[in-house]
């Protein structure tokens, strides 16, 4: 089956045409930067600009970087709060009426691709996929099976500070931060998690994990670490499915 898969980051709106049933990418990926301020009705021209682009008419499915219930946004994450409570899949129908858009937590997505085909296929017990950009999102997974909107991004690190605000990809960036400094902070990140729910498996995405074999060394968790197969396409890939699953 194909679908139109978007991906929707803080710095940049993704997407591309998958295969569902195999994870490929059909289409070169289109991107256009993230609007600045991220407002509501600035995102969806963006959305509408790109099914133009792809001349797309049936369903889309779309990432969205916080907690998504129902369509519905619960959580401002980094895209500021004129996005709280708002039914982000009835705004983008507005703005392109010719499609039906299935919206959820861009982690959980992300991890969907990758566990259907990617680094978690198979994989038994708990296995995070943890994505590391503006922020940190999280998908967790049980047997293959998805268990929504867990946001560990937004546990408190021992400074006092929201954890993506010091382990964040953005933060890397910001801070001009070595690969080896920043993976420290991520190491202690995942050591942290593993008291909390000790995984079977971790799952690193988003941009940063183009670089995984540049800083794997510096992490000393004792739980296996991949990278996610599809790196910063994982996201597009899994909305892609998601849709298809949800558009049956």
């Amino acid at each position: 089956m194909k679908i139109l898969g978007i991906d929707i980051g803080g710095t940049g709106i993704k997407a591309a045409i998958v295969d569902t049933l195999t994870g490929e990418l059909l289409t070169e990926r289109h991107r256009i930067p993230t609007p600045k301020p991220a407002k509501p009705k600035a995102v969806a021209k963006v959305i509408k600009e790109i099914v133009t682009h792809f001349d797309w008419k049936g369903p889309v499915g779309c990432c969205f970087p916080t907690i998504i219930v129902d369509g519905q946004c619960k959580h401002t994450g980094n895209m500021g709060e004129s996005w709280m409570n708002l039914k982000v899949d009835a705004l983008f129908k507005k703005e392109c009426e010719e499609n039906t858009f299935y919206v959820s937590n861009d982690a959980d997505l992300a991890g969907l691709a990758e566990i259907n085909f990617g680094a978690g296929k198979g994989v038994k017990g708990k296995v995070f996929v943890i994505t590391f950009g503006t922020g940190i999102g999280s998908g967790l997974f049980y047997n293959g099976q998805l268990i929504p909107n867990v946001e560990l991004g937004h546990i408190y690190h021992t400074n006092g500070e929201i954890i993506e605000r010091y382990a964040a990809d953005s933060v890397r960036k910001r801070e001009s931060l070595s690969l080896k400094e920043w993976a420290k902070r991520v190491d202690a990140y995942l050591k942290h998690v593993k008291i909390l729910h000790t995984p079977s498996m971790y799952i690193l995405g988003g941009g940063i994990s183009k670089k995984f074999d540049k800083f794997k060394e510096h992490l000393t968790v004792d739980v296996p670490v991949e990278a996610a197969k599809f790196k910063n396409n994982a996201g597009i890939i899994g909305a892609a499915i998601y849709a298809s699953k949800k558009s049956k």
